[in-house]
């Protein structure tokens, strides 16, 4: 059977506006000839005896586990986890602890893309998305929101575009089985610029971060800065997210891509 592979990753990039100033990835590229003069010191030649005065390219990168599109694990949102269903919680897992069948599951996508930058969504929304394509959720699909946010990656308002997921909606989501979710967003939270807004006008710190903290409640991972949404079906298709297996980190990087069985 044809099968089509969608990469709904961004590539990992300097100098653009991915990430707030203080957390931007840093990659320096060392080309052929750059290299060449270290290695023929090393062997005792001159540069002129490799093929054509070159060796090998070779790229060193200073970043984050949240810089690119990356899998946050539960750690990341709180110390605990689960505290639903385990009195007091349980330590949350790293990324390395992370089952890795929650990452290779049918796709379904939430078109978000109307909504407003700032706009908190809520279960009733995720409802009534799910009713438009005609999809019943279940457990341990992936679900991915296609926001305003996707079109703007790599311009400068990047990180305060589009909608964010809250915490009602999360849980939704998780009482539904779904342990995996995504967002092309730079945060599966509504920008922090417009967050701050609403708590500075509320003074409610709780609107801080809430659908990251769902994962206090039920433990869940989830993607951020995925690309090319819109590009996907409402379903249909699969979605493989596996994390770079980083000893006790709160995310890992990963190539996401979406298979279509055609």
């Amino acid at each position: 059977m044809p099968r089509r592979i969608i990469d709904i990753s961004v590539a990992l990039q300097a100098g653009i506006a991915s990430d707030p100033p203080h957390m931007l990835p840093d990659i320096t590229y060392v080309d052929h000839h750059m290299s060449a003069p270290r290695l023929a010191e090393e062997f005792g030649i001159r540069v002129d005896q490799l093929p054509e005065g070159e060796y090998a390219a070779v790229e060193q990168v200073r970043l984050s586990t949240h810089n690119g599109t990356h899998l946050d694990a539960p750690y990341h949102f709180f110390s605990r986890m689960n505290e639903r269903t385990v009195p007091g919680g349980e330590p949350s897992w790293r990324i390395d602890e992370v089952p890795l069948d929650w990452c290779f599951q049918p796709g379904v996508k939430l078109d978000f893309r109307h909504m407003e930058d700032g706009y908190v969504c809520t279960p009733a929304d995720v409802q009534a998305e799910l009713k438009r394509i005609g999809h019943v959720l279940k457990p341990l699909e992936i679900v991915v929101v296609n926001t305003r946010a996707g079109s703007r990656y790599g311009h400068d308002d990047f990180i305060h575009s589009g909608c964010g997921m809250g915490k009602d909606a999360t849980l939704w989501l998780l009482e539904q089985g779904v342990r995996v979710t995504g967002t092309d967003g730079w945060s599966w939270d509504a920008p922090f610029s417009l967050t701050r807004q609403k708590v500075q006008e509320t003074g409610d710190a709780g609107l801080i971060w809430e659908g990251h903290r769902a994962g206090r409640e039920i433990g869940y991972c989830h993607m951020e800065k995925l690309s090319n949404l819109e590009t996907l079906p409402a379903d249909g298709f699969m979605i493989s997210c596996f994390p770079v297996k980083i000893h006790r980190a709160s995310a890992g990087w990963i190539r996401a891509v979406a298979i279509i069985e055609e």
